[in-house]
């Protein structure tokens, strides 16, 4: 039975996930319910168009030449990590062409059980840089958020750390969410505690998708939350560290 992965769109000019412009998959498939996501279609397990990791590697290698020296591909979500074994291979394929690759994950599946275990090493093996969304540090507020745990999460942090994997670290900022001055704190010192992190980004909440919640008819508990302003930006990223 050949190796499948189902993908929920592609994205051929993607300038935001990752380095340079880069060939982005969205994988089907995802654990957690984030209030603010802005791929609900992605959630269902089933779903998708199927690829074998042969055939997509070569979609993407027709727009190789917008890469230039630091494109790539992403693999995002969804959840990449629910079809670790699909990825391994396809992380492996491109690595073979000289490809730069990224994986844009919560870490939510994260285990060092098998058989997933297994399959996570060799995709590290072949993963340039983990795109790692750290959306909450305390346990109850973040399964508030996504109707999931976080230590399965925070372990994965630690394992990219301890096995030298580089990492951009990702906050999405929401007002009266995710802005709260002493949690950010703590997040800063917990990154600080982390080997390899490249980069920290905040990604500002926005209400772009709730035309999809309002098509999927899946209720959006925060309708009434603003994006955040240009000064909320700036002091999360001032208590980050990303801005002096």
């Amino acid at each position: 039975m050949a190796l499948v992965g189902r993908i929920s769109k592609l994205e051929t000019f993607g300038l935001v996930d990752g380095p340079g412009v880069r060939f982005v998959a969205f994988v089907q498939g995802c654990m957690m319910r984030c209030r603010y996501c802005h791929n609900p279609e992605t959630w269902p397990l089933q779903g998708g168009t199927e690829w074998e990791p042969a055939a997509l590697l070569q979609r993407a290698l027709r727009y190789r030449n917008y890469w230039k020296n630091n494109g790539g591909i992403t693999v995002s979500g969804g959840e990449p990590l629910l079809q670790v074994e699909f990825m391994a291979e396809f992380f492996r394929l491109a690595k073979q062409e000289g490809v730069h690759t990224a994986l844009d994950t919560s870490g939510r599946p994260f285990t060092e059980e098998e058989p997933f275990y297994s399959h996570f090493c060799r995709l590290m093996e072949h993963t340039d840089l983990v795109l790692l969304d750290l959306k909450q540090l305390d346990p109850a507020a973040h399964h508030a958020l996504t109707g999931q745990p976080n230590d399965s999460i925070l372990a994965m942090a630690r394992w990219l750390s301890d096995h030298g994997i580089p990492m951009w670290i990702r906050r999405v900022l929401v007002p009266g969410l995710t802005d709260d001055p002493d949690e950010l704190a703590r997040l800063r010192d917990f990154i600080a505690s982390l080997n390899g992190v490249q980069r920290v980004e905040i990604l500002p909440y926005h209400t772009l998708a709730l035309g999809k919640w309002q098509q999927l008819g899946i209720p959006y508990t925060l309708p009434d939350i603003p994006p955040p302003t240009p000064e909320q930006i700036e002091r999360a990223e001032r208590i980050l560290g990303i801005r002096a």
